[in-house]
């Protein structure tokens, strides 16, 4: 009872600490911003799950190749805010305006690279040894679904400039927004309600590529009138795209691209090799990695509120500050994430309800649910700690760990647990639960190591 008091008090301290209270001020719509962004692949597997287990596993198909290259625009796209909160907290609105141009520039370039792979590799689904139902439907649904890279790339530019700013709300409402319309799409296109062509799975496709459309372009509009962010309007002719910027830009976004996409690709192959062994398994893999998913957009967010604390006083060379702006993060995601590793323990069995009634899938989802469990802390950690070096512009360790941890690590021992030891995928996600510990592990010390480095430098 003691220690349970005792506890209590510190989590109580701990919730009114400055640090804190300022974390979850930046976070909570990052979260909200990011837990939408997650739920348009979820909303589409549900939808897709109710017209059955086939569709349901073409539409987790085609994610899976779409979302590799997606996730590395998204994570060049996370090079503005480090780079516009310094520019802030000196108020140079010519560099604000100027990094934004340049944001723009080398995203939607890199966006229209993507989409040009994407638009070529539909074929590459063909010879993934996927079942051939699955991918008779998959093609298709591909070809629709990387219509959306372009808008997403405006989208995240537009959100990282704001977080650059410390504004996190306009991205909060445009995400909650572009959500709503993605939920009614699904359903009036899948199912032809109200006047709308009946497109069946399909329809899905569509309802994404028009929900994202919307965000983007009206997060982009929202820049440019909004009180809050139209000063940089002013000035938007005056700046050029320039190397500079865009070197810098390229330095810390290309980094963090190939973090995100060693990460997702260790994830999406993870899947592929799920898909060897049946549909079922398609489904379950990526019925219980949506789920955990949206539980790491809660990390993510937390993430992203710690990149924007640290950068700022990354700014100030206050490195007492910045200790105690990573630490708390990283306090805070082991909390938050401890809670849902526990929610998975004891509805693992339930939540996979959510996405399918075949008793099959469910028990299959419902035992990778207890190894996601497992890894909720780790994920967390991991996360945290590379949004606080990219506060600190520190990118080139972080993804030689992030190399090391997925492909080094994860793919060959998910290989050898799945087929040598015909562990199938419960293998693969103890692969995955192994990489994911040794990376949170490593950022952790590298993190810990940079702040005790610059502290007994200062003293």
């Amino acid at each position: 009872m003691i220690l349970l008091s005792l506890r209590a008090v510190m989590i109580k301290s701990f919730f009114k600490n400055h640090h804190t209270k300022q974390t979850i001020y930046l976070a909570w719509p990052l979260v909200i911003t990011q837990v939408g962004h997650i739920i348009t692949g979820m909303v589409d597997t549900i939808f897709l799950g109710k017209i059955g287990p086939t569709e349901q596993a073409a539409c987790i198909l085609s994610n899976n190749l779409y979302v590799l290259l997606m996730v590395f625009g998204i994570g060049v796209s996370y090079a503005t805010t480090p780079l516009v909160t310094d520019a802030h907290h000196n108020n140079d609105l010519l560099k604000k305006a100027s990094l934004f141009k340049n944001s723009l520039f080398i995203n939607l370039a890199i966006a229209v690279v993507c989409f040009v792979i994407l638009f070529l590799s539909s074929g590459v689904l063909k010879h993934m040894q996927q079942p051939a139902e699955v991918v008779d439907l998959a093609v298709p649904f591909f070809d629709v679904l990387i219509f959306s890279m372009i808008p997403i790339s405006l989208f995240f530019t537009c959100k990282q400039y704001c977080e650059g700013l410390m504004n996190t709300r306009m991205a909060l409402i445009i995400s909650v927004v572009g959500n709503l319309l993605n939920i009614v799409l699904n359903y009036v296109l899948i199912y032809g309600k109200f006047g709308f062509p009946e497109l069946g799975y399909l329809g899905s496709a569509w309802a994404s590529f028009i929900a994202r459309a919307f965000m983007g372009i009206s997060f982009l509009v929202f820049i440019f009138k909004s009180p809050l962010t139209k000063e940089i309007g002013l000035v938007y002719k005056q700046v050029k795209i320039n190397w500079v910027e865009l070197k810098d830009l390229a330095r810390i976004g290309l980094n963090s691209g190939a973090q995100f996409t060693f990460e997702v690709a260790a994830f999406v192959i993870a899947g592929l090799m799920a898909g060897t062994f049946g549909k079922e398994q398609i489904d379950a893999h990526g019925i219980a990695l949506s789920i955990a998913a949206f539980t790491y957009m809660f990390a993510s967010g937390i993430s992203s509120a710690a990149t924007i604390r640290v950068g700022v006083y990354k700014a100030q060379q206050n490195w007492v500050e910045i200790k105690n702006a990573g630490f708390t993060a990283i306090k805070l995601v082991f909390i938050v994430m401890g809670f849902f590793g526990l929610l998975f323990l004891s509805l693992s069995s339930v939540l996979p309800m959510a996405f399918s009634s075949e008793v099959v899938i469910i028990e299959q989802a419902s035992k990778l649910l207890i190894i996601a469990a497992m890894f909720q802390l780790f994920d967390g950690i991991q996360v945290v700690a590379i949004g606080a070096l990219r506060g600190l512009e520190d990118v080139k360790y972080p993804t030689i760990i992030t190399l090391v941890g997925y492909w080094l690590i994860a793919l060959p021992l998910a290989y050898f647990l799945a087929f040598n030891l015909k562990l199938e995928t419960i293998g693969i996600w103890f692969g995955l639960l192994a990489a994911l510990t040794f990376v949170a592990i490593a950022l952790f010390w590298r993190f810990n190591f940079l702040v005790k480095k610059n502290l007994v430098g200062k003293s």
